[in-house]
């Protein structure tokens, strides 16, 4: 039987800690959780000293978005009530869904893109040229 969904902080015997959306269950003689779309959270400090976080997928080398562990490799789980990490999650899953397979944006002069090397070494040269006359 699976028990509900919840939203969790998973650290691993290994040392790793996750964050993700988990359903334990009873499968013969052990308990495994059903982990759900995993991520990696890291802090992250400027130099002004204002915090953000980056968030990136627990395994990235794979499309699956299920994983089974067993019980008995976790350390400790802990049950997630904290509203702006459980958004930061939802929002990291909605983007990446978004995007798909296909992990490349659509480069535009808003993004700073002005044109290939060759355009750009042209006006280049023409600025230099006129600015020797």
């Amino acid at each position: 039987m699976i028990e509900d969904d919840f939203y969790a902080t998973v650290k691993f015997k290994s040392g790793e800690e996750i964050f993700a959306k988990v359903a334990a269950t009873e499968e013969e003689d052990r308990t495994i959780l059903l982990v759900s779309n995993p991520i990696v959270i890291q802090e992250i400090k400027s130099r002004s000293g204002s915090v953000g976080y980056k968030i990136e997928p627990w395994l990235k080398t794979t499309t699956d978005d299920m994983f089974i562990i067993n019980l008995s490799d976790i350390l400790t789980l802990s049950e997630s009530s904290d509203i702006e990490m459980i958004m930061m999650y939802q929002d990291y899953i909605r983007s990446s869904n978004r995007v798909g397979t296909d992990n490349q944006s659509n480069i535009s002069r808003n993004m700073g893109y002005l044109g290939n090397v060759n355009d750009t070494k042209e006006l280049l040269e023409k600025i230099f040229n006129r600015s020797q006359e």
